[in-house]
């Protein structure tokens, strides 16, 4: 059992039509067929989604994504069509509501892997390969790859694992052609985040992907190379053979299953509410990450 502690009553706004509430997002269609979506401080972890918010969270992940979606124009279009708040919005929705368009999506989540961790690193351990690929002898937690390599995963529903597939399967789901325009779009967009991560002192690991056709056109949505989608390194402290410090939730991960929460992840009783002190190094992480990679400060 997982999913929401407490599920979030979405707020009505005239004109809005409220579609989904996800992890983080809420999503909304306008009166054009546009798509509005706002993102939350609402955080995950271990298929939860926590009682307590990081304040000032939604509103990094939007402006990072906004960032990173103008270093990636070149690469991949992207579908976000205004910044400005709807008529009638609330006040609280500046800076972490995209106007986009709507997409026809691809059931897949678009994973790259540059460096081997999480769940690639479990079945590198058993089987040297990574969703059917073949990878060399003598890999550890952290260690780069030969390339970057396209491993995709089902979608979930929220509280469920994503599923990691093979191209294969990505293949015969949504076509041979989508599916090779899919790797070729992730790859590049990795290989060029990856190479601008790198100059502010950030290693990029991995990162996940959504995308989606506008008519013939394959584009990218949702959110890009964020904390919430992308697992960021201290390039100065990566050191392969040990888990990694990182610029994500690890603060929430870590308290949740420390002693000190008094939860236990194998119950099915839901996550307790979080403290202070782990809120507060959690938005810090958010932020570092945001002004080192656009190397603006946040304010």
């Amino acid at each position: 059992m997982s999913g929401f502690v407490e599920k979030p009553e979405p707020i009505q706004v005239p004109g809005l039509v409220h579609l989904h509430t996800g992890k983080v997002r809420e999503l909304y269609r306008n009166e054009a067929g546009d798509l509005v979506m706002v993102a939350s401080d609402r955080i995950s972890a271990y298929d939860w989604v926590l009682p307590t918010e990081i304040p000032d969270k939604g509103r990094v992940l939007t402006q990072l994504s906004l960032w990173w979606f103008e270093q990636l124009a070149d690469l991949a279009p992207n579908h976000v069509l205004s910044t400005e708040l709807p008529p009638g919005a609330p006040a609280d929705w500046e800076g972490r509501a995209l106007v986009c368009k709507s997409l026809r999506m691809v059931p897949v989540e678009c994973v790259a892997r540059g460096y081997l961790t999480g769940s690639g690193l479990v079945e590198y351990d058993q089987t040297r390969t990574v969703c059917g690929l073949a990878l060399p002898e003598g890999l550890v937690d952290g260690s780069e790859l030969p390339a970057p390599i396209f491993t995709p995963a089902t979608k979930a529903e929220v509280g469920e694992h994503d599923e990691n597939v093979s191209y294969e399967e990505v293949a015969r789901q949504v076509g041979a052609d989508t599916a090779a325009a899919l790797r070729q779009a992730t790859l590049a967009v990795y290989s060029r985040a990856r190479d601008i991560a790198r100059e502010r002192g950030i290693v990029l690991a991995d990162t996940k992907f959504e995308f989606g056709f506008d008519g013939d056109d394959l584009v990218l949505a949702d959110e890009v190379l964020t904390p919430d989608s992308s697992r960021f390194w201290p390039a100065d402290r990566w050191q392969p053979g040990r888990a990694q410090p990182s610029y994500d939730k690890q603060f929430v991960r870590d308290w949740l299953t420390s002693a000190e929460s008094g939860w236990d992840r194998k119950s099915e009783q839901p996550p307790p509410p979080l403290p202070r002190q782990v809120v507060d190094a959690t938005r810090a992480k958010y932020v570092e990450a945001y002004e080192l990679l656009t190397g603006q400060s946040w304010s």
